[in-house]
Parts: C-alpha cells; sequence; structure tokens
C-alpha cells in the first residue's frame, strides 16, 4: 500500500500573510495632501512628483485597510479613516521636529504657512504679523495672497484665510479676530472745492469711491454703502489701496477703512456720527491646520497685531 503525506489543512486560527505596517514617510505624505488638499501642492512641499504623491497614498491606503482621502470639487478632503490617520501623521511630524532646537534651546519651527486676507489686512496685520514670526522663527517663511472674498468652502492651498463678515464654512473652525470701521473720507482740496455735506440726505450731490458692485463677492461689504443709494459711482476698483488713492486724488468721497484713511493727513472724515460702518474680521482654517505649530505661531501674532491696533480699526484717535 502506498504511503501518502497527511495533508494539511490551514485552519481559520492560522494567521495570513502580515499586513505591511504603515510607512512614516507616507503617513508624512497623506500629512501634506490633508493639509494642502491637492497632490500638486503636497509634491512641491515634499519635492516630489505627483506620480510619486499618488503612488505613496494607495501604499498607505492598503496599509491601513481603507481609503483615506476622496476627491471632491476642490481637491482632496480626508475621510474618518484619513483624519485618524492624519492624527498619526501629526504625531510623526511633532516627533521628527522635536529633534530640532534652535541656538537658544528651543524647539525650532519650520515650513510654508500661506494666508489669503484682503488687501488693508493683508498690508497692515498679516504683513507685520508675519515679520514677527519671521524674527522669532527664521525657518517659518509666510506667503500672503491678497484678495477680498468670501471664504471658500475648499481650503485648497491656503492654510489661513481672513474675510469680512461671519464665515459659514464645514470642516473647518472660524475665529473672530476683531472689528473695524469704515468711514466716509474726502481730500482736504476736494472738500474747500465741494464743500462738506450737510447730511445722509446731501450725499446725493456727490460722486462715491467703493468697490465695483458687480465684483464684489463679500455681502458685508455690499451692504456697506446702503447709507447712500442716491450717490452716483465715481472710481470703483476690486482694491482698497486704489479706493484711498482716488479719493485723495478728488475723485470723490471714498467709503474707506478708518485704519487705512487716517494715516493720511490729506484725507478728512465727513458725518463721522451718521457714517460709520462696523465690519468685523474672521480667520478660516480646518482644524489639523491650526495643530500645525508653525501656523500657530502666525495665527498668534495676527491676533496680538489685531490686539494692538484695535483702536485705529475702529477709527479712534
Amino acid at each position: 500500500m502506498a504511503n501518502h503525506a497527511p495533508a494539511i489543512c490551514k485552519t481559520a486560527d492560522m494567521p495570513g500573510p502580515p499586513l505591511r505596517r504603515p510607512s512614516a514617510d507616507d503617513l508624512l505624505v497623506l500629512l501634506a495632501v490633508g493639509r494642502s488638499g491637492r497632490y500638486t501642492t503636497a509634491a512641491e512641499e515634499l519635492g516630489l512628483n505627483h506620480t510619486t504623491i499618488s503612488r505613496r497614498i494607495a501604499a498607505l491606503e492598503e496599509s491601513i485597510g481603507g481609503r483615506l482621502l476622496v476627491r471632491s470639487a476642490g481637491g482632496w478632503e480626508l475621510t474618518e479613516l484619513g483624519r485618524d490617520a492624519l492624527a498619526a501623521a501629526e504625531s510623526v511630524e511633532s516627533a521628527v521636529r522635536s529633534l530640532s532646537v534652535d541656538p537658544a534651546g528651543r524647539r525650532a519651527l519650520e515650513g510654508v504657512v500661506r494666508i489669503s486676507a484682503t488687501d488693508g489686512f493683508s498690508a497692515y496685520i498679516a504683513a507685520p504679523a508675519a515679520a514677527r514670526v519671521q524674527r522669532d522663527h527664521p525657518g517659518i517663511a509666510v506667503e500672503i495672497v491678497a484678495t477680498t472674498r468670501r471664504a471658500s468652502q475648499q481650503r485648497s492651498g491656503l492654510d489661513i484665510e481672513v474675510v469680512v463678515g461671519q464665515p459659514q464654512v464645514h470642516r473647518a473652525e472660524a475665529i473672530r479676530l476683531g472689528d473695524y470701521c469704515l468711514g466716509l473720507y474726502g481730500a482736504r482740496d476736494y472738500l474747500a472745492v465741494h464743500g462738506a455735506p450737510s447730511g445722509v440726505d446731501d450725499l446725493s450731490r456727490y460722486p462715491l469711491v467703493y468697490f465695483i458692485d458687480s465684483m464684489l463677492q463679500v455681502d458685508d461689504l455690499d451692504l456697506a454703502a446702503s447709507f447712500a443709494p442716491a450717490m452716483r459711482e465715481s472710481v470703483t476698483s476690486t482694491n482698497v489701496f486704489v479706493h484711498v488713492e482716488a479719493t485723495r486724488a478728488a475723485a470723490g468721497l471714498g467709503l474707506l477703512p478708518c485704519f487705512m484713511a487716517d494715516r493720511h493727513d490729506d484725507l478728512i472724515r465727513v458725518l463721522p456720527r451718521t457714517v460709520s460702518v462696523q465690519l468685523s474680521y474672521w480667520l478660516v482654517a480646518r482644524a489639523e491646520t491650526l495643530r500645525r505649530p508653525e501656523v500657530g505661531a502666525v495665527v498668534d501674532a495676527i491676533r496680538a497685531k489685531v490686539g494692538e491696533e484695535r483702536g485705529a480699526l475702529l477709527g479712534v484717535p
């Protein structure tokens, strides 16, 4: 009788091939994509190409066993599992960065922080705040994109947005920074020729310098000029610095942020008790972005600068 080797059966409790442990490098790739929402931005930040980013994310999803990112209209969004993986990636990043200290023995911060803010805020609040951060943390580079718009629902490529008016956002945090005031101003020479308005009813004989109505995206700014609907348009622009300079050049009366107009001795505020429009600045960022130490340093500097400039922002001499 022929001898037969006994059959070896794999039972259910026997372990299968082990799953590959998630790579720390792949987690850092997810971190870059999760923060920016774009493969291309993450590739630029990490010095990799788009294909490598895609391959790394696929490998990480395979090792973890689920989808980490889903495509949305504005880029890539983290899934619930992706947010858990991002938290692990932040721990990896924190551990790596804790090994770096500055000459004073403090934890060294580094990285690029990109801000979107209105023109005036960019120049007089964000820029000095960024300079302060750079002095304290030379490894942090701050990029400021000056634009006046609503908060975007997909913050791809941006770490911080500063907008006018309380934003309606999801998957992000909105932080009120503070209020500022718009007033009506005229150039000294212009008022010498045309006289100052005696009241709101008298404004119909003056041209208004303000935003281009059809291109204005911010509701609060759109409503700001409603105090004088009879005023005809003079020079209009999407840039508030143009409003200031057109007003100084005697194009009419300008509805201007007080913290910008009050810097010029040749501009005189008219009807200060009657025409005073108070608006608010809000900071918007993803929760995971706010946890980055370099972003936190920039946010702290912005909030400190807003506090220092509170009187100027409100038009208080």
